[in-house]
This record gives structure tokens, sequence and C-alpha cells, in this order.
């Protein structure tokens, strides 16, 4: 199914084709564009794409995790070095950090240093955000610290990267109440159904707004921060939509010119046991009185519930400030697993609407009956990189607007 989203290409990344949500291009020497790619899961750990020609992509390299017990899921690139999270399955495992690689020539990317945050009750970092080429922020565990709940243990850190062989820690935030020591009560959890934690997710920060950071907290809601004194970063404001609805909030995306957020809540249950599962968007003009003002529509999205697999939001084009990267502040491009990837015109912000969609088929060798598109990103060319999180690969899609 497809709507002014047209196939240029698929690519199954030689049958490796379950992936995360870290997808970064880079801008390599001879006028090469190189798409990497965070896997979902072992064994693999990240592979390039050459997407030059977005109608011929070529996968130039992959790699092996260290072991299957672990995950990658998010990376970036900035210039010619690459940070990617090291996630365990079960805390006490190593490596879990985020290794840093010299990529200038991309198919011989090269170690240059790992950021160790493993420890008795650390699972490593889920996600990071690196675009600046100096601060990775990433969701991760704190081996200085113990969670009163498990799920509880991956924080906002900040990890001074100016010396890339040498990481240097030098913030973090959490959630008060959800660490032993803390002073405050442990926060009230959702039902035990959608009880996912409250831990952080996506942690961006912009150029425009060095000194905040747009964290989303799972089913701790989103919160801004002033990070303006790395070392200690403050709360500005927190908005949260659990309960009624049931956590997860993954991205918060600003639209810095126009006073707005969108922030999406992920699904993270097959057959819409979580639903409803949404992107929503914000008035931030006073930074400190957040007001819901609306969500994205849902009308291709809510029919396919139960047509397999996970349905409803979970990431979307992120705006990073880098070369190759495609940004808008008047369109907002989201994935939706089974729903497939879908584009949405927010000049008014009241009435939303969606304006391109693109659902594969049923990918051969997945585990569930329909697609898992798990993350989008968009390049300066407007070409549109959607994942599957399953079996599906890489699908190269031309937006017609």
């Amino acid at each position: 199914m497809q709507h002014n989203m047209k196939l240029l290409a698929q690519h199954s990344l030689n049958g490796y084709g379950g992936m995360g949500e870290g997808m970064s291009m880079q801008l390599a020497r001879g006028a090469r564009r190189v798409l990497w790619l965070a896997h979902e899961s072992a064994p693999k750990n990240f592979t390039a794409v050459e997407v030059t020609d977005p109608r011929r992509p070529r996968v130039i390299v992959q790699t092996d995790l260290p072991h299957r017990a672990m995950r990658s899921n998010s990376l970036e690139v900035c210039g010619d070095i690459m940070a990617v999270a090291y996630q365990v399955s079960q805390a006490g495992l190593k490596p879990a950090g985020f290794e840093l690689f010299d990529v200038s020539d991309p198919e011989r990317p090269r170690s240059i240093s790992l950021f160790d945050a493993s420890g008795a009750h650390s699972r490593g970092c889920h996600a990071l955000w690196f675009v600046d080429g100096k601060t990775v922020h990433m969701a991760c565990s704190d081996p200085e610290l113990r969670p009163r709940d498990p799920k509880d243990d991956q924080i906002y850190r900040i990890v001074d990267v100016s010396n890339p062989a040498r990481p240097l820690a030098v913030g973090r935030w959490h959630l008060p109440g959800t660490m032993h020591g803390d002073d405050a009560p442990a926060p009230k959890r959702l039902a035990p159904q959608f009880d996912a934690g409250f831990r952080a997710h996506n942690t961006n920060v912009y150029p425009q707004r060095p000194d905040r950071c747009y964290l989303g907290y799972l089913d701790g809601g989103m919160m801004v921060l002033d990070i303006a004194e790395r070392s200690r970063p403050k709360l500005v404001s927190r908005w949260r939509n659990s309960p009624p609805y049931h956590g997860f909030t993954h991205t918060v995306l600003p639209l810095l010119g126009r006073g707005l957020l969108v922030v999406t809540d992920e699904a993270i249950q097959n057959d819409g046991a979580d639903w409803p599962k949404l992107v929503w968007l914000l008035d931030a003009r006073d930074e400190k009185n957040l007001v819901s003002i609306g969500t994205l529509p849902v009308a291709g999205v809510k029919p396919l519930l139960h047509q397999g697999g996970r349905c409803g939001a979970h990431n979307v084009h992120e705006n990073p400030p880098a070369q190759g990267a495609w940004r808008s502040e008047d369109v907002v491009l989201g994935t939706f697993f089974n729903a497939g990837v879908r584009a949405y015109d927010v000049r008014d912000p009241y009435a939303p609407r969606e304006i391109a969609h693109f659902i594969p088929p049923v990918p051969e060798g997945s585990p569930v009956s329909a697609a898992q598109i798990n993350d989008v990103f968009v390049d300066d060319r407007g070409i549109v990189f959607a994942v599957d999180r399953h079996a599906g690969g890489l699908y190269v899609l031309e937006m017609t607007l």
C-alpha cells in the first residue's frame, strides 16, 4: 500500500534484516553517501549501505557483536566518527556503554575507544545522540547508581568525547525517586501489564538550543532539561499522559521555530494490546507550561490494529542537525510498525493531515504476519529510508508532496 511514496529499492541486508532505531548518514569522501544502520538484535552489530545511487543500495560493511547477549540498536555518525550504543540483556554483562569508531574509510571502521558503563545493576546504553562531534547524550545505566526497580536502570547521561580516545562522563539526571538514596518517594507505577519502567530513551539536543535536552522518559512522560551546566542538569518542565494512557514515551522532536514539540509513545505490544499509541503535538511557546493541542490522525493506522505484530507510533525523523539530513518544521515523518511509514503536514498544528504513506508486503521470514517498520531517516535529497524490525531490511522510498 502506498500514497505519494514510491519504492525505489529494497535491500535484505544479506539476510540480517532485523533493524533497530539507529540510522545515520555519512557524506564520505568522493561524494559518496553511506547510510549506517544499527541492528535490533544479535548477531550483527552495524551495517553500512552505500546509497549514493538510491536505486542501487549496496552493503559495504557488516559487523558482528562481541556476543549474542547484547544489542547495538542505536548509532550516530558525526563527520568521520561514529558512536554505537551497547546494551546487554542481563545486568552485569560486558561490553555495556558505547563504542566510538573511525569511519573515514567506511569499508574499514576502526575502533577508537569504548566507554564502559557496565556494572552489577547496569544493562548499558539503549539509545544515544551524537551530532556535535564533542558530546554523546544517551539513555544509559550508571554503575554508580542502583535503581529501586530494575526496570528504571537507564538514565540521561552526558559524555564528553572531544578527545575521542578518552570519553569522560560529565553529567547525569534521573527521575527523582527511582534510585536508592533518593529523598523523593518512588513514583507510582503503571498497571503491571503496561509497566515498562521509568527510564530515559531519546535524548535530543539541538545546536539552536544547546542548553536544552528534549528527553523521552518512557512511563515518566517527557522532560525539558536545562543542561547549560552539564554537570548538573535541571528539570525545566515535564509533560505526561500516562495514566490514563499506557506509557513508553519515546521521542521528543522540537520544532523550535514554531514553538511546538512532537512527542511519540511507542507501541510495544502486539495486536493493539496497548493501543492507543499516538504522536502528540504540544504547544511549547512557554516551555514551563506545555499544553497538548492534538495528535496526528490515525485513520490509516487504527484499521491495522489486529493485522499482525505491533501497530501504533514509534519514532519520527528527528531533524538531525547533520550533513546530508533533511529537516522540516512543516512535515513530520513517523514509523508505525505494521502501518508503515507515514508523513503528515503539520503547518496547521490544530488540524494535521496525512499526506503520504508506504506499507510494504509481509517480509519473507518475518515472525509476524505484517511488516514492522521501526525507524525512518530522510536525506537532503528527499529520499526516505525506512527499516523493518524483523526481516524486511532497508526500504528506499521517493516521496512526492
